[in-house]
């Protein structure tokens, strides 16, 4: 007799609300309303001030508020006119108690997902994505089989990574990555960045440590530099993205912020000793062998540079 097993599901998506896309001027802003759903918001270019509640916070490109069912925000431009993502949905597990008044860097496989929350949207309802006044989404009558449901999944698998980065670099979970606290903390920015072309002062920057003392540091907990541990992020999540399929060689460059695929293509033969198209070929024969690489930075073998 088979036994069935029910997935768990840390939090389900039960209704949305609204979702846009907005390309607002420079002197935009919103004078602030409250509701009793979530929201949040992405700053896909320029500056944003928001005031969450009594609190307020600039955001610049890259980084995500979330507001609270009954939270008070408001927005405005600052200088460089924003363009942003909202999206409000309704969720009542007690995971979601971890998105409250956060504000975080969103990483780019987050960021493939939100893309795939508003092209299924566009696809899905007739409302404009860039409509303010939006106060319910109306269905098209040739909307795609499944599109609301591939909304509210990649809306799921969005928040479910962003906690697991939270629990991942949890202090109090440190022993299971890095020992040391600054290493940690430069491992979560690097990984927030991992599309960007990031050299070693823009890390010392980025999180206020000296050059020489990240250098010690890394060197102590990876065995190699920090740009060398930068360089295996990179390469481990372009073998993801190899993996699942969805983007070919020249986007998967472009979202791991290099130059160019041919760039790409030599770092990867570099690191893992096949070029792309090998690996792609290969990935299903790995993935069934016993003890097939991990999806861990620790397990990649990939500190090459």
């Amino acid at each position: 007799m088979y036994s069935p097993l029910v997935p768990q599901r840390p939090l389900t998506v039960t209704a949305l609300y609204t979702v846009h896309y907005f390309e607002y001027s420079g002197s935009y802003v919103f004078p602030g309303e409250s509701h009793d759903f979530w929201e949040f918001l992405y700053v896909d270019k320029g500056i944003l001030r928001v005031l969450a509640g009594d609190h307020s916070c600039d955001l610049s490109r890259g980084q995500i508020v979330f507001h609270e069912p009954g939270e008070f925000h408001a927005l405005s431009a600052v200088g460089v006119p924003p363009d942003l993502v909202v999206v409000s949905f309704a969720c009542r597990d007690a995971s979601m108690d971890a998105f409250r008044g956060l504000v975080t860097t969103v990483g780019v496989e987050e960021r493939a997902l939100l893309a795939r929350i508003v092209e299924e949207s566009a696809a899905a309802f007739s409302t404009p994505l860039n409509l303010p006044q939006t106060t319910a989404l109306e269905r098209r009558e040739d909307a795609p089989l499944g599109a609301e449901q591939l909304i509210c999944a990649a809306l799921e698998e969005f928040l479910l990574r962003l906690l697991r980065r939270r629990e991942r670099h949890d202090p109090s979970r440190m022993s299971a990555g890095f020992r040391d606290e600054t290493a940690a903390r430069v491992s979560a920015y690097l990984e927030q960045h991992i599309d960007s072309p990031l050299t070693l002062e823009d890390v010392c920057r980025g999180v206020l440590v000296g050059r020489s003392r990240l250098q010690k540091i890394f060197h102590a907990e990876t065995g190699g530099g920090v740009m060398e541990y930068f360089s295996s992020l990179k390469i481990r999540a372009a073998r993801r993205m190899i993996r699942e399929g969805r983007l070919n060689f020249t986007q998967i460059a472009a979202r791991l912020g290099y130059q160019s695929v041919h760039y790409f293509s030599r770092r990867f033969h570099l690191a893992t000793g096949m070029t792309p198209s090998e690996y792609a070929r290969s990935v299903k024969m790995l993935a069934e062998l016993p003890g097939a690489p991990s999806d861990t930075a620790a397990d990649d073998n990939t500190h090459n540079g």
